[in-house]
C-alpha cells in the first residue's frame, strides 16, 4: 500500500511540527491581508496581482504543511502528503511572482515567471504520481528552482534595492540551509530544525517583498 511509505515522526518532533507552521499559517494570513491592503495603497495591478499570488501561496504552504503533520490517519495523510510536497513548489513559483512581474518586468521577468510556474506544474504532478519516492531528488530540485533567478541577478541589482537584494539572498540562504539539514537523516529533529529555516526564509523574503519590492509614495 501507498500509506505504509508514509513517514511518522516522534510525538514530541510532530508537535513541533504541527505548531511551528500552523504559527507561520497565522501569520501567512496576516501577511496576505497586509500585502493586499499596501499593494492596493501604494502600488499598481501589477503589485496588487503579484502579491495577493505571493500572500496566497504562503498560505498554502503553511496550511498544507500544519494539516498533513496534524494528520495520522494513513489514508488522509497521504493525500496531505502529495499536497504538502506540491505546496513548496507553489510557494517557490509564488515567491518569485512579485520579483519578476514587478522588479525584473519585460521579457526577463515573464521568462522567469513562465519558467518558475512551469516548473512548479511539472514538479507537482510528478509529485501526483511519485510521493514517497526520489526524496532527495526532489529537495534538489525545489533548491535548484529556488535560485533560478541568479539567471536574471544583473537586472535583479539593477532595479531592487542593495537592503532587499540583501533579504532575498538571505531568504534563499535559510531555505537551502533548511533542505540540507532536512536531508541529513540521521540528524535528530531534521524536520522540525527544516521548519524553522522555512519560517525564516519565509519572513526574510517578506521583508523584501512587503520593504523593498513595494514602492512607498512621496
Amino acid at each position: 500500500m501507498k500509506e505504509n511509505k508514509l513517514t511518522y515522526y516522534e510525538p514530541k518532533e510532530e508537535k513541533f511540527n504541527v505548531i511551528s507552521h500552523a504559527i507561520g499559517l497565522v501569520l501567512s494570513i496576516v501577511a496576505l491581508v497586509l500585502l493586499v491592503v499596501f499593494s492596493s495603497l501604494k502600488g499598481n495591478a501589477w503589485h496588487i496581482v503579484s502579491f495577493s499570488i505571493y500572500g496566497a501561496s504562503l498560505i498554502v504552504l503553511y496550511a498544507a504543511s500544519t494539516f498533513y503533520h496534524y494528520v495520522q490517519n494513513p489514508k488522509l495523510r497521504y493525500k496531505l502528503n502529495i499536497f504538502d510536497h506540491s505546496a513548496i513548489y507553489v510557494l517557490i513559483a509564488g515567491t518569485y511572482t512579485p520579483f519578476t512581474l514587478v522588479v525584473l518586468k519585460g521579457w526577463v521577468g515573464w521568462t522567469i515567471f513562465g519558467v518558475s510556474w512551469g516548473l512548479a506544474f511539472a514538479g507537482i504532478v510528478l509529485k501526483l504520481f511519485f510521493t514517497g519516492k526520489y526524496d532527495k531528488i526532489s529537495t534538489f530540485a525545489y533548491v535548484l528552482m529556488g535560485w533560478v533567478v541568479i539567471f536574471a541577478i544583473k537586472p535583479l541589482v539593477q532595479n531592487l534595492p542593495f537592503e532587499g537584494l540583501m533579504w532575498l539572498l538571505a531568504g534563499g540562504i535559510f531555505y537551502t540551509v533548511g533542505a540540507v539539514l532536512y536531508s541529513i537523516k540521521n540528524l535528530k529533529y531534521n524536520h522540525a530544525i527544516f521548519h524553522i529555516f522555512v519560517l525564516l526564509g519565509s519572513f526574510a523574503h517578506f521583508i523584501a517583498v512587503f520593504f523593498y519590492v513595494l514602492p512607498i509614495k512621496k
